[in-house]
């Protein structure tokens, strides 16, 4: 992991030297570590629109414990929730049903191992890189539908030259107003009507029927 892709992690621990010990551990894997010492605090650090994606929650802890912290977050609608994972010293299997029922992504047991560590962190940065890309798509469907429906409602046109007013008050060209909110291209051409204003001559002579003796001869 480089600086330039340095991913903030938060971790919510009573234990002032759990605390230590893994934010000394996570600092040397290179992230970014914002470190609370109870649920509470953590619980409004996760409300900020700039919060951590990936947050490692101590299960038992004063007032809000790790498992109602889990339930908390997942209460809360986001496009882009967090990757929680609890770490405790409860390894009994309805304990680590609980946890993970409770919303929990993962479960990891104390002591932890560093390589287990590493690789659960690997796991969740990976989700929250593939969340972020389908977030990124459904910003762009969004957008497309928004002018899908701008072509589809009143579309302000001036009834001399033809020319269309956009949404920030320019008026443009039917094609260039098109061409922007569509995947429509043009191919230019001339109607009937406008080659007989235009083009009388010629259109005149595209309307006279061909006499027999104008076709040439067969052979």
């Amino acid at each position: 992991m480089t600086s330039a892709t340095r991913m903030r992690i938060l971790i919510a621990d009573d234990d002032l030297t759990s605390r230590t010990v893994l934010t000394s551990v996570l600092q040397k894997l290179d992230y970014d570590v914002t470190a609370l010492p109870d649920g509470q605090s953590a619980w409004e650090a996760l409300q900020q629109n700039d919060a951590p994606r990936l947050v490692i929650l101590d299960w038992l802890m004063p007032g809000i414990d790790g498992v109602e912290l889990c339930r908390r977050i997942r209460s809360r609608e986001t496009d882009q929730p967090p990757y929680l994972i609890l770490l405790t010293t409860r390894a009994e299997k309805k304990d680590i049903s609980e946890g993970l029922n409770s919303g929990a992504n993962d479960y990891l047991t104390k002591p932890f191992d560093l390589s287990e560590l590493r690789a659960r962190l690997a796991v969740g940065a990976r989700m929250i890189a593939l969340q972020d890309r389908l977030f990124g798509k459904i910003l762009e469907l969004r957008d497309a539908l928004e002018q899908i429906k701008t072509l589809r409602g009143i579309v302000p046109i001036c009834s001399s030259c033809k020319k269309i007013r956009d949404d920030k008050g320019y008026w443009s060209q039917v094609e260039a107003y098109i061409s922007r909110h569509s995947d429509a291209t043009f191919s230019h051409g001339i109607c009937p009507d406008c080659l007989h204003r235009l083009y009388p001559e010629f259109a005149n002579e595209l309307d006279e029927p061909e006499s027999p003796g104008s076709k040439p001869p067969q052979g």
